[in-house]
């Protein structure tokens, strides 16, 4: 029975309801024709062509009343199917709708979705013979959705930057195992939003969530056929506007959409902001003989990038298959819309992108330009690394304090110098931007390398169980086993490690910046030296929430370590260090001593070897005025750093010494902390362990003493 369609409007792409019935929209510069295909229960198909002599700006359109949420669609492109030119137009292949703000289920592995037989593929596709085998059975239907949501008084958070911490992780990773979790919730949107993560996050004293992709995604890409892993990181995006179905816990049919904004509604209300990492740079439709799910078959020369000698294959600046063509303007008009819908639909609070050439028309936008922007600036293409190179507005992952501070740490030359730009917020990348240095996110780990626990525990990478042959992941970690690689029962080893995680964690949190923490690394997290788990959806990513003796300790102390940092502004500054004198405390507002307490000479800033320093954080000399304009004080700070291989003496700097200085900090003891911490140092000299830090405090109403 044929179903009645209206012309209805080019806007906005996708599918709109209006409570009487539902907008189509699609975007197609080069189809000949579009069939709007809609989906009973059963699968049962009904095609309906939008009219071309409708056609406007290149949009597909067509109102058809009566369709109500709830109801799956999909379209049907025609045009030339000619590789050769950068067509791959098939109606056989059903697609999926770019705009489309939910989807039903994952791509299933079947020959119809490639057009051959993925175990007989070939190289090149000059002679794959167009594919008559329908994909509809196979491919993720859109959902139309009801976008009311009862948002009641729900406000971004809006932590200032000098402010946030940041807790890197996964929607099921986190929440799959946790034992206090309803079982039906454990995995999900809604596990994350349930009260027992909220206030296991704030109590753990973090500001935000950074999720892993949150983006449909292509679960099961051909490579991994056969093998029973799955994509489990999810950058292999199939749609920029919908929640990946796989982490509801409400349904599939467009009740992930509610249970998103619910999650998102409650980590607010926890104080907690929510930032996606979003990929726009590629999508999951791989290279050109990969499946044709949504973009490719829409319009492939519009879409991506190809290649300008032979447009059969794709430009691939990714390592991920294929390109998103950004000069194209509706390209643009994707991603714009697509993170505007998230920011002002979805309520999230910011964003971590994977380097994409995009970034004037998010700094002049007057929704985008207000959140929080993280840049990951890695890339395959021209330019290759790109750290402190991005606008204002920007922040980013800082790779070279990841690196600096593992080599640090272990037996590898790491200047004093460095080590100095990196714990002051890399001045030396972002204050000649005029950025300040919030713009340095820090971190020691990340989702992609070896957790913490596995950064002390193996020198090597061990990916056997991702089927590769141990060929996939990075090979130079700058870890270091402490002696033994993996597991051992070595009392002397564990205490090492134990106390190594303890100085990684103090270094991070009390450098200036903005600290980015592995979610899972306060549990002592091991991924058994696996450090590219992206196919690993099963207990070797899941957190494991039976924690150990010293799994708790390590708790207690981040924990701990958090809250030192979120007390005192001092460890958190708005602006730069000076190197002089601010405000008339008669002291700079940070000082660099040797183990001997004098200043650093020229020399040993040089030193590859030097691994023993000593920093004072003023905290009478501090440009962080408070919201009314009035001068804050805080506490004054010394950290003793020792990553040497035995002992160190420091004397207290002769120009501070005349301070009272209590010990709050010393990683060679098991909690971390100093549990009798009103205590005073009653002389001027103190011990450092081998691989070990000390953190003095000195009140900000301090007495001179004797």
């Amino acid at each position: 029975m044929a179903m009645p369609v209206w012309p209805g409007r080019p806007h906005p792409l996708g599918a709109t309801w209006d409570g009487s019935g539902t907008n189509f929209a699609l975007f197609s510069e080069n189809a000949t024709a579009v069939d709007l295909c809609l989906f009973d229960p059963e699968g049962g198909e009904t095609r309906i062509p939008l009219k071309a002599e409708e056609v406007e700006n290149y949009v597909w359109h067509g109102y058809v009343p009566g369709v109500e949420p709830g109801q799956r669609y999909g379209f049907r492109v025609h045009g030339p199917y000619e590789p050769a030119k950068g067509h791959r137009f098939n109606p056989h292949k059903l697609l999926i709708d770019p705009y489309a703000r939910a989807l039903e289920g994952d791509v299933q592995l079947h020959p119809a979705i490639f057009g051959y037989n993925m175990a007989e593929i070939v190289h090149d596709d000059t002679d794959l013979s167009f594919s008559e085998v329908d994909s509809a059975p196979y491919v993720p239907k859109g959902i139309v959705v009801d976008p009311s949501f009862d948002w009641q008084d729900d406000r971004h958070p809006e932590t200032p930057w000098h402010r946030t911490i940041i807790y890197e992780t996964h929607v099921k990773g986190l929440t799959q195992c946790h034992p206090d979790l309803p079982e039906a919730l454990r995995g999900t949107y809604a596990g994350l939003g349930h009260p027992v993560m909220g206030d296991y996050l704030k109590t753990l004293g973090i500001t935000a969530v950074e999720l892993l992709p949150v983006h449909h995604f292509h679960a099961l890409p051909g490579h991994l056929a056969g093998t029973g892993l799955r994509n489990y990181w999810g950058y292999d995006s199939l749609s920029y506007f919908a929640p990946y179905s796989g982490y509801s816990a409400s349904g599939q049919a467009g009740e992930q959409v509610n249970e998103f904004k619910q999650m998102v509604k409650a980590l607010h209300r926890a104080g907690i902001e929510v930032i996606l990492d979003v990929v726009y740079n590629h999508t999951g439709e791989g290279n050109h003989l990969g499946p044709t799910l949504t973009l490719r078959g829409i319009d492939n020369t519009a879409y991506y990038r190809l290649g300008e000698e032979s447009p059969r294959y794709y430009m691939d600046f990714t390592g991920c298959g294929n390109s998103l063509n950004v000069r194209h303007p509706q390209v643009l008009k994707l991603i714009m819309d697509s993170l505007r819908y998230w920011v002002q639909e979805m309520h999230v609070d910011g964003f971590r992108f994977d380097l994409a050439a995009f970034f004037d028309i998010i700094h002049q936008d007057p929704v985008l330009s207000t959140t929080k922007l993280i840049a990951e600036p890695w890339d395959l293409g021209a330019g290759g690394y790109q750290v402190g190179n991005f606008p204002l507005l920007w922040s980013e992952w800082n790779g070279k304090y990841r690196d600096s501070m593992r080599d640090f740490w272990r037996d590898h030359d790491c200047r004093l110098g460095e080590f100095a730009f990196r714990i002051t917020g890399s001045s030396d990348l972002y204050q000649i931007n005029g950025k300040r240095p919030h713009a340095s996110i820090n971190f020691i780990t990340c989702h992609d390398g070896f957790t913490l626990r596995d950064l002390v525990s193996y020198n090597e990478k061990h990916n056997e169980a991702n089927l590769e042959d141990n060929r996939d992941g990075e090979s130079y970690n700058r870890s270091w086993n402490c002696g033994v690689e993996g597991e051992t029962d070595d009392p002397a080893i564990l205490a090492l490690r134990q106390r190594q995680q303890r100085n990684f964690l103090t270094t991070l949190f009390l450098s200036q910046g903005v600290p980015m923490m592995l979610g899972g690394d306060e549990l002592g997290r091991t991924q058994q030296g696996n450090n590219n788990t992206y196919c690993q959806d099963s207990e070797l990513s899941w957190y494991d929430w039976n924690l150990s003796g010293d799994g708790q300790q390590l708790l207690d102390f981040t924990r701990q370590l958090i809250q030192l940092r979120r007390a005192h502004p001092n460890l958190s500054r708005r602006h730069w260090f000076q190197g002089r004198e601010i405000h008339g405390s008669g002291i700079h507002d940070i000082g660099w001593y040797n183990p001997s307490g004098h200043e650093i000479s020229e020399a040993q800033w040089h030193d590859g070897d030097a691994k023993a320093i000593c920093v004072f954080f003023n905290g009478e000399e501090l440009m962080n005025p408070s919201p009314k304009g009035e001068r804050l004080l805080d506490d004054s700070f010394l950290l003793m750093f020792n990553a040497q291989p035995a002992a160190q003496e420091f004397h207290i700097p002769h120009t501070v010494k005349m301070r009272t200085w209590k010990l709050v900090i010393d990683t060679q003891k098991e909690a971390g902390f100093v549990e009798d911490a009103h205590g005073y140092l009653p002389d001027d000299c103190i011990t450092l362990a081998e691989f070990s830090v000390v953190v003095l405090r000195s009140p900000q109403n301090w007495q001179g003493r004797g």
